[in-house]
């Protein structure tokens, strides 16, 4: 009876932390990839390389580790507001074309991850 009590004990405990842990689905990189080609986001940025915007690392070095890193992204391509260029000059980062909230969590985790 004793054994069983320790097990169980035990058996508790794992279940308690593991529920602490936050739930995290995997990035559908192929999603993520094919949003950003159908959305002409390549017009602007690349992955590894600036281009008109920053590239996709430096996004990710600037937002990466933040707690608002993830909302701040998806607020950039959702409300289209205004960016500044490599060049310096200003205009209306373009809206991605989808609403739902779990493609824009891809696509800014797709981007975090880089």
């Amino acid at each position: 009876m004793f054994k069983s009590s320790i097990t169980l004990a035990a058996s508790s405990v794992v279940l308690a932390l593991a529920s602490l842990a936050p739930a995290q689905a995997a990035v559908d990189a192929d999603a993520a990839k094919a949003l950003f080609k159908e959305n002409d986001c390549t017009k602007c940025h690349a992955v590894d390389k600036t281009k008109k915007g920053p590239s996709l690392k430096k996004i990710a070095e600037k937002y990466k580790g933040k707690a608002d890193g993830q909302d701040k992204l998806i607020t950039n391509f959702t409300t289209s507001p205004k960016v500044k260029l490599e060049d310096g000059t200003e205009e209306k980062h373009k809206m991605l074309d989808s609403k739902d909230p779990k493609v824009m969590k891809n696509l800014a985790d797709w981007i975090l991850a880089q």
